[in-house]
């Protein structure tokens, strides 16, 4: 099959699931920030300041790629620059059909100047706002926990994002290194959060092997994982995420800037795709990974050849998987799939599946939601 054309993969409706804030500003609101409050910064010029944090580069390890963010959270300490960052990045998604966005953070990370955990939240959703009415792009927040951080700091977060439920906030995280660092440690955040019925979602299986997974899952009960990348290597945890519909945030350029993977050509992207399991396609760090989730979706193509059923799934999947009520998301979704339809009208696209017979993707839809498709 022929490439599908970039032009088409932008255009059509996407959500972003994995996106940290923190991550995703542009440099020149980096250096903006930082210039009007006389922040040092390594470098004042866009190109020399990427080169230096290494924008888009190869890191050692996982924990080498979360030191940019030292750097992009000096400048994000107050409400302006939290509202602006959460607007623009927003504005950055909806200019490329974002649709629907989930912006994680951990607001501890921007308490340095005083600012209040309420605070730093209301602020995030001023931005998210903003952008709904200009661009009417949905979002929601993602409040993080660190693995490196104590378990009662985890439970204080896990309060939060309770207490922003219905006001913004759609789900909790873990993020941070994971070795040594186990998710195990902070199962009583989850089962806070569980218990007042909001839903989880845990970074596993992209520094460390499938035990990380396993504890994201049944430590922690996570509704989603993030990455997953290492999933592959324990095929009894495979099937049990596949049966039980547990969808994986992937972020493709990324796991290769963690070294999750060691060449793009050997993520495990198709394999999973191939073996059923539900795939998000995502961002991860708009800035840090230098992307765009259309570039995502063009790696995607270029690597795996993905035919246009497949890059339809990946939609669908994306907002199958959202943390958005039941009755919300499916009129999102009837809305979704007619301007997907609309949108490959207009290259000239369609389903290579036969009309006759029951196919792959049908299949995997049997015993789910009664979501359309």
């Amino acid at each position: 099959m022929n490439q599908l054309p970039e032009a088409f993969l932008h255009d059509i409706p996407k959500t972003d699931l994995h996106v940290h804030l923190d991550g995703s500003m542009r440099i020149e609101t980096l250096i903006e920030l930082a210039r009007e409050r006389n922040i040092p910064l390594p470098s004042y010029e866009p190109l020399r300041l990427k080169e230096i944090l290494n924008i888009g580069g190869i890191h050692e390890n996982l924990e080498s790629y979360l030191r940019v963010f030292d750097t992009t959270c000096l400048v994000l300490q107050d409400e302006d620059a939290l509202t602006r960052t959460a607007f623009e990045l927003a504005e950055d998604a909806a200019l490329e059909n974002c649709r629907y966005i989930e912006v994680r953070y951990c607001p501890l990370l921007h308490q340095k100047n005083g600012l209040s955990l309420p605070v730093i939240v209301e602020s995030v959703a001023a931005g998210l706002r903003m952008a709904k009415r200009k661009y009417g792009i949905m979002s929601g927040q993602i409040i993080c926990a660190l693995r490196h951080l104590p378990p009662q700091t985890s439970l204080r977060l896990a309060e939060l994002a309770v207490a922003f439920k219905n006001k913004g906030v759609v789900g909790f995280d873990l993020a941070g290194g994971e070795i040594n660092n186990p998710a195990e440690r902070h199962a009583e955040a989850f089962a806070y959060v569980r218990k007042n019925n909001l839903n989880s979602t845990v970074h596993a299986g992209e520094a460390y092997g499938p035990r990380s997974i396993h504890q994201a899952i049944h430590e922690c009960n996570a509704h989603r994982i993030g990455h997953g990348t290492r999933l592959r290597e324990n095929g009894d945890l495979l099937n049990y995420i596949n049966d039980h519909r547990i969808p994986l945030e992937v972020c493709l350029k990324s796991n290769v800037q963690t070294a999750a993977v060691d060449a793009i050509e050997n993520h495990p992207l198709k394999f999973y795709m191939d073996f059923g399991l539900r795939i998000t396609l995502n961002t991860d760090n708009r800035l840090v990974t230098d992307t765009t989730l259309t570039e995502e979706y063009k790696l995607a193509c270029q690597v795996f050849h993905l035919t246009y059923d497949e890059v339809k799934r990946l939609v669908v999947d994306g907002f199958k998987s959202a943390f958005m009520p039941f009755r919300k998301k499916r009129e999102v979704m009837r809305l979704v799939l007619d301007e997907f339809e609309q949108v490959s009208q207009k290259y000239g696209l369609k389903s290579e599946v036969a009309t006759t017979g029951v196919s792959r993707y049908a299949i995997d839809r049997v015993g789910e939601d009664p979501m359309p498709d």
